[in-house]
């Protein structure tokens, strides 16, 4: 979380505060609960917004191999997820937010699950790594909603799916 300026660092304290819940594929659930689950207000100086609400909201994990989760608040989705993610969708409140898991992030969009998506440019370069989006499956088109760059360079994107 080095990377961005303050703007970016208050933009995502924002980000999280705002989740009414939160939804994560099964290997960032575990990195998540790892870290975030265990850590204190004194480990992330400045983060307390992100340690509060991914300690205090409900957490959803699509995972058919994850059977005993140990974060507090933490369901596990085992059975049709897109129609677990629909219930969920559907329930009046706020925003169920995805961080990070990247094959949930390729798989939501193709099952029409998405309502906005949040995308954080850092500017660097890595010459390998896991595609965000697949190479192949159909095209979402998407309508810019906002856009912002910090003073380091990150950029954030905001968009919605396409009427």
């Amino acid at each position: 979380m080095g990377c961005g300026d303050e703007q970016t660092h208050a933009h995502i304290n924002r980000t999280y505060h705002r989740a009414d819940a939160f939804l994560f594929g099964r290997y960032t659930y575990e990195l998540f609960a790892g870290a975030w689950g265990s850590w204190t207000a004194s480990d992330v100086p400045g983060w307390d917004p992100v340690l509060d609400a991914l300690n205090t909201r409900p957490k959803y994990v699509g995972s058919t191999t994850l059977t005993d989760p140990v974060w507090s608040g933490t369901t596990v989705l085992s059975g049709d997820l897109a129609a677990a993610v629909a219930d969920l969708k559907a329930r009046p409140g706020g925003e169920l937010q995805v961080h990070g898991s990247g094959a949930l992030i390729r798989w939501l969009p193709v099952n029409e699950l998405v309502d906005e998506l949040t995308l954080l440019t850092i500017p660097v370069v890595v010459g390998q790594g896991t595609r965000l989006f697949p190479e192949s499956g159909p095209d979402l088109v998407l309508d810019l909603v906002e856009s912002t760059t910090d003073s380091k360079g990150v950029t954030i994107q905001v968009y919605r799916p396409a009427a």
